[in-house]
């Protein structure tokens, strides 16, 4: 491993316990990490897998530890550099294939029929080898008021007929004149992994991308062609004419307030805007910014480590634990899209007449993976910085160029990451 070595892209911290081993006389162990300490709903749904699971036969006992989120990935890179790794371990969708190249993680070997089953933004790939699989999505929207759409003669756009670029910049204009000092919430407050999550799917609707997706070996001519300079000149000129602002606070209390008029938010705001706004709340398709709307795809997702002592037991676990009815579990008390169609017809939200089925149809037409390479966390870090610079003034094209630079000479170092 060279200059890039297993990156991460959110903070973590603890010490490995290693793969599944015989214990005396018993059960195979199958330790599990998972980074969902604070999320009870979430634990919750696990707890009733596992239990289910270790009563379902006698050959193997999944024994589980939880990480705070923000300690999680720095736990997986120490115990891989101790050779201590749990069996099974989950990762959000994009570092799959870092961890993959790394040699973290193992070729899945799940039977087609599960993965072919599930969102292809729930299975992770390396080289057209899937390696990892989630139970869920997320999506993003805007959120708007039907009435205050009505009421300034806003064309209400669908996932058929989404605005295009020129709409939404006079409905922006429309909004701001009839008073909402800032009318779009497009989240620049946040930080970290939100930035390329968010914008570059813009960017790609734009017809630029984060990388040559064809060859995974160069940035050169997509983040920084003519396209990508367009899009990241509305961007900036967004901030400037003060149509959005990166003021605000992380989350979507602009919009329940009635601070904003639009917001590009997700999935897990939802509820809370419901309750707040109710039947005037639409959830609408991001705008076209010229080749189709995009969203992000790909959440949190789980492998089996390449030092698993027990593989077989691991991929009897989870070939277990992707029954529909865990899957509705986990969408149910987290407010998540489900991964099969099974699971999205009972859930409570997402189902024909869910209150939050706008998210299933956006996720299916307009989810774009982030690019399966393991040169993503340095394209996510650089695109972020790249971002934040041109909303602060930047100039834009050698802002981009520079992240080109950035990103080419780290796939370089690399020997292409096996591509």
């Amino acid at each position: 491993m060279s200059a890039v070595g297993a990156l991460v892209l959110t903070g973590c911290g603890q010490a490995g316990q290693g793969g599944g081993s015989a214990s005396g006389e018993g059960p195979v162990e199958l330790t599990m990490w998972t980074h969902s300490a604070g999320n009870p709903a979430e634990l919750e749904v696990y707890e009733q897998i596992i239990d289910d699971f270790n009563a379902s036969q006698d050959e193997y006992e999944v024994v589980e530890e939880s990480f705070p989120q923000g300690a999680y990935n720095d736990a997986i890179v120490a115990a891989a550099a101790a050779d201590d790794l749990p069996c099974l371990l989950d990762m959000d969708g994009p570092i799959v294939p870092n961890w993959a190249w790394a040699g973290y993680i193992q070729p899945l070997g799940l039977p087609q029929e599960i993965t072919d089953s599930l969102l292809p933004t729930a299975v992770g790939t390396y080289q057209d080898e899937i390696y990892s699989a989630g139970y869920w999505d997320a999506a993003l929207a805007i959120f708007a008021r039907e009435s205050v759409l009505k009421a300034n003669d806003i064309r209400i756009p669908t996932t058929d007929e989404p605005w295009t670029l020129e709409e939404f910049d006079a409905t922006l204009a429309t909004l701001k004149a009839a008073g909402y000092d800032t009318p779009l919430d497009l989240g620049a407050e946040d930080a970290g992994e939100w930035w390329p999550y968010a914008y570059s799917p813009m960017l790609q609707s734009a017809g630029g991308d984060l990388i040559d997706r064809d060859t995974m070996l160069s940035a050169d001519g997509t983040l920084n062609g003519p396209e990508a300079v367009e899009y990241f000149t509305w961007f900036q000129e967004a901030f400037e004419q003060g149509y959005t602002s990166n003021a605000g606070t992380v989350g979507n209390e602009e919009f329940n307030a009635d601070e904003v008029a639009l917001s590009y938010t997700g999935v897990w705001n939802a509820l809370d805007s419901l309750d707040t706004v109710g039947d005037d709340l639409l959830i609408l398709p991001p705008p076209d910014f010229g080749t189709g709307p995009r969203i992000g795809g790909g959440s949190w997702q789980w492998g089996i480590s390449s030092s698993c002592d027990s593989p077989e037991g691991a991929r009897a676990y989870l070939e277990f634990s992707f029954q529909d009815k865990y899957i509705t579990a986990f969408s149910d008390k987290q407010v998540v899209i489900p991964a099969t169609e099974g699971a999205v017809e009972a859930s409570q939200h997402f189902g024909p007449e869910g209150d939050l089925r706008p998210f299933v149809e956006l996720s299916q037409e307009f989810a774009l993976l982030r690019p399966q390479t393991p040169a993503y966390p340095v394209i996510s870090s650089t695109f972020a910085k790249a971002g934040q610079d041109i909303m602060n003034g930047a100039d834009v094209q050698s802002t981009l160029d520079g992240a080109v630079a950035e990103i080419d000479a780290n796939i370089q170092s690399n020997d292409g990451y096996g591509f």
